[in-house]
């Protein structure tokens, strides 16, 4: 039994055995006392553990392919370019049939969204080079708003110059962390390119599951099988089943909590290939995966988020006028419901998470007073 588990098993037994001689008054001082002890013993558990928030780790597309194409995953061949003359001369060295333009920024709905050029998309197909330099003409330096970014757009600073691969067919893989199995789990549907929360909920059939032994580590059958389930036939099971085994190894090597790539699929020519992938990190190993973490995208957040995360405070500016400084992140959302039930509207959620130190409340402080929107505290 843990020393808080102790705690609270004698706390209560007390409760019960000796503060009823007083009634209620007796236990509301008793039980009031006591916190005041368990209190102090927790602060002194985060003190010895020294608890830290961290914030999460961005990376853009090209940077994940990167971190794939290096560990043997095959994705589409692909350039990273910081104007339009280094498009250009990608989309010529690139030498393909078809070409795919893609404005580089965290957020999703790209294709969708309006640059304020007056350019219409995030990605672009085409099959000239010169068009390739035209279109990053009107991407690059310009605030491209999509759904999910603020009204003004964010600005795009670079752009992945790609070729363009046909799809014949398109399932789902995901690789994840799954704290119920105690381990890595390997999560499959032969039907990609969607959303795999609305195939689960309309078709649970085709999801498919693989828990793998993280002593172990993924055994070849189990690859084929998820190759097999995926739809997967001949020549390509066997090319889909390397993959699954390289994407596994890459998820052990960098420390990831999940790979999922959507789509997993398959071109007319023979190929399995990768061509989209979202990867999230286990943000404690940053200390072992200095190279993966130094490639932090901070670009895109606003200036006061990044003074935050030096302190390792998690900021998020909301747009009313109340501030919300809160010690757990779950008593920050459950403080924002509070003032939107009482009809105010919080104006940040800052949350300073375990074991906090009083130079990351002073810094937390200051980063509230210097928001003139937020006049009450």
């Amino acid at each position: 039994m843990g020393t808080i588990s102790v705690y609270l098993h004698i706390l209560t037994h007390l409760i019960f055995t000796t503060a009823f001689e007083d009634g209620p008054v007796g236990i509301l001082y008793f039980i009031n006392e006591e916190v005041k002890l368990m209190s102090a013993a927790i602060s002194a558990i985060h003190r010895a553990v020294q608890l830290t928030s961290r914030r999460w780790l961005n990376l853009q597309e090209y940077q994940s392919k990167k971190l794939m194409s290096d560990n043997g995953v095959r994705v589409q061949r692909f350039f990273v370019a910081d104007t339009a003359n280094e498009a250009l001369e990608a989309a010529k060295r690139l030498n393909a049939k078809e070409i795919v333009l893609k404005a580089q920024i965290l957020a999703g709905g790209r294709g969708k969204g309006v640059f304020n050029s007056g350019l219409k998309g995030g990605v672009h197909l085409t099959k000239d080079p010169n068009v390739v330099g035209q279109l990053a003409k009107q991407m690059i330096g310009y605030n491209l708003a999509t759904k999910q970014t603020p009204k003004e757009g964010v600005k795009v600073n670079k752009v992945m110059v790609a070729e363009a691969l046909d799809i014949s067919r398109e399932t789902y893989l995901a690789i994840l962390m799954d704290r119920s199995c105690n381990g890595p789990v390997l999560v499959g549907s032969p039907q990609g390119g969607v959303d795999i929360e609305e195939v689960a909920a309309s078709n649970p059939e085709l999801i498919f599951k693989e828990q793998i032994d993280i002593f172990e580590g993924i055994k070849d059958s189990q690859a084929q099988r998820m190759a097999e389930n995926l739809g997967f036939v001949g020549p390509l099971k066997s090319q889909a089943a390397d993959q699954i085994t390289k994407l596994y190894n890459l998820f052990l090597k960098i420390d990831a909590t999940q790979v999922e790539v959507n789509p997993f699929g398959e071109t007319p020519e023979g190929q399995v290939v990768c061509f989209d992938a979202k990867i999230n990190f286990d943000d404690n190993a940053e200390f072992r995966q200095k190279d993966i973490f130094a490639m932090d995208d901070k670009s895109e957040n606003e200036p006061i988020e990044n003074e935050a995360a030096k302190y390792d405070l998690k900021y998020i500016g909301l747009d009313g006028n109340i501030a919300c400084f809160v010690n757990g992140a779950g008593l920050a959302m459950a403080t924002c419901d509070i003032i939107f039930l009482n009809g105010g509207k919080p104006a940040n959620f800052l949350d300073l998470g375990g074991g906090v130190k009083e130079a990351q409340v002073y810094q937390a402080f200051k980063l509230l007073t210097a928001d003139p929107k937020e006049n009450n505290c």
